[in-house]
């Protein structure tokens, strides 16, 4: 009886020893080695390999776990290989599923790695994300099913005839969400540039999502244009490449004016103001030039440079204000319009 009992024991003692095995083996690798190969990524230049071992990090005891409890499930005395088949199939179906979520982390982390090199805001990648993660969940749902021994060949056939009806359903949808993606691929707009659209709307990109571009007026006002508009539209985009703006004022001043006198006036007054107002782009030289013989004044045009479009405004005002009263302390006349007509009167 006694050796029963022992026998008994041993039996479940063996299946017990290797699970408790497998999770302490998976509690050091995570420990010690893991954590040291780790340390040693983090002084790359490359940041995808902490992306990498960041994703796996949760998912190692698990994976020893399952290993060794698929390897103890052999062992279980009560267990014949009809119940051990079906266990082995549900152990190896975690075991993919917990893979599948780690490859997912990895391929959203590389993304966003990638989104920060190229200098993308983040909210322009969730089509991306998005995709990314249906793409790798479903392919990691399809093993699964396969290593259950379901076909999925009926499934994909399925889904083929049902993705050409929704496609068809949903074209116009399918349209924007595909424009999205060229827009993002192309980096023809991106979130925070100002642009004009053909159509005559400007604004700031907010975001672009699923079906919509949000643009952002200069007065607050949202305005949502489908993908499949922007990607189709002739758009100037203020930011892309060097985001400096030209900003042109007119001047008239008197045909008495000294012009020499008038120029360096000028430029003095618009070296101020790139100086003083935020918004001058401050290594720019604001430049002066006589333009034409106008109707009652000699017209000028002053140049200067703002940091990006939209801050041309604070720097006008200032301008004019300074301009003028400068023009007042130094005699230079702004001539107001002057039109000579002549009347003839005819004999009867």
């Amino acid at each position: 009886m006694n050796q029963q009992v022992l026998d008994y024991i041993v039996s479940y003692a063996i299946p017990l020893t290797t699970v408790g095995l497998g999770v302490i083996m998976g509690w050091i690798f995570k420990k010690f080695i893991h954590h040291r190969i780790k340390k040693l990524t983090e002084r790359t230049e490359w940041k995808g390999d902490d992306v990498i071992f960041e994703a796996i990090e949760s998912h190692i005891v698990l994976w020893f776990f399952l290993v060794a409890l698929n390897i103890a499930s052999t062992d279980i005395p009560f267990l014949n290989t009809v119940y051990h088949n079906y266990i082995s199939k549900i152990i190896i179906s975690i075991l993919i599923l917990s893979i599948t979520l780690a490859a997912s982390k990895i391929g959203v982390g590389l993304l966003n790695y990638w989104a920060e090199k190229q200098g993308t805001n983040l909210p322009s990648t969730t089509i991306f994300i998005n995709l990314a993660r249906i793409v790798i969940v479903s392919i990691g749902v399809l093993v699964i099913l396969q290593s259950l021994g379901i076909s999925i060949t009926p499934l994909l056939t399925a889904l083929g005839v049902g993705g050409l009806a929704v496609s068809l359903a949903l074209k116009d949808t399918l349209s924007d969400f595909f424009a999205g993606l060229h827009i993002l691929l192309s980096q023809k707009v991106k979130p925070g540039d100002f642009v004009e659209l053909d159509t005559g709307y400007m604004g700031y990109i907010q975001n672009i999502t699923w079906r919509h571009t949000t643009l952002m007026e200069r007065t607050n006002n949202i305005v949502t244009v489908p993908n499949a508009k922007i990607s189709a539209a002739i758009v100037k985009n203020y930011d892309k490449g060097d985001p400096s703006f030209s900003i042109r004022v007119p001047v008239g001043v008197s045909y008495d004016s000294d012009l020499d006198h008038v120029i360096k006036v000028t430029e003095d007054v618009a070296q101020s103001v790139i100086k003083d107002v935020d918004g001058a782009k401050k290594d720019s030289t604001p430049v002066v030039r006589c333009f034409q013989f106008g109707p009652s004044s000699v017209d000028l045009k002053v140049y200067f440079s703002g940091e990006k479009y939209g801050d041309q405004h604070p720097i006008i005002d200032v301008f004019v204000r300074r301009l003028h009263k400068r023009y007042q302390s130094e005699n230079i006349e702004i001539p107001f319009p002057i039109r000579t007509l002549i009347h003839k009167n005819k004999e009867v």
